[in-house]
C-alpha cells in the first residue's frame, strides 16, 4: 500500500555521500523537528551513493539538494512506490514522485503517472509550500 497524506514516513537508512566518504542517514534524523519553514530538499533514487553523488554534480545541486540513494530499494518499498522496469533490463526502481514533510508526516504527496514529469516538478511543489 502506498504512503498518503498523514501517514508517517518510515524507519528506514539512506546513502548520502559527503566530502568524509557515503555515511548512513536516518529517516528521523532526516525528518526530525527542526525550525518552521523548509529545511532539507532531498533527491531520492534508488541508486548508490556514488552515482547519486555524480548526478548531483552534473546537476549543480551544491549543497542545495541533498542526493539520498536507496540501494536496496527497502525505503521505496516501504512507502509503496516500487516500479517494476525488470522488463525493460533496469529491475526494481523508484516510480516517480514528490512528498512534502513536516516533521516525519506526509502532508503532501505528489505521484505522477507513468511517464509524466507534472506534480513532481520543482515549480509544481514550491507552489505547494
Amino acid at each position: 500500500m502506498s504512503i498518503k497524506v498523514g501517514d508517517k514516513i518510515p524507519a528506514a537508512i539512506l546513502k548520502h555521500k559527503t566530502s568524509d566518504g557515503v555515511t548512513d542517514i536516518s529517516t528521523d534524523e532526516l525528518y526530525a523537528d527542526k525550525a518552521k519553514g523548509v529545511d532539507t530538499i532531498a533527491c531520492l533514487s534508488v541508486n548508490e551513493a556514488f552515482v547519486m553523488d555524480a548526478w548531483g554534480i552534473d546537476q549543480n545541486a551544491g549543497d542545495k539538494v541533498m542526493m539520498l540513494a536507496d540501494g536496496s530499494g527497502l525505503f521505496t518499498k516501504a512507502i509503496g512506490k516500487e516500479l517494476d522496469r525488470t522488463e525493460a533490463g533496469m529491475g526494481m526502481r523508484s516510480a516517480r514522485y514528490a512528498m512534502i514533510v513536516d516533521n516525519g508526516v506526509v502532508t503532501e504527496m505528489l505521484a505522477e503517472e507513468p511517464g509524466a514529469f507534472e506534480v513532481s516538478s520543482a515549480e509544481f511543489v514550491l507552489g505547494k509550500l
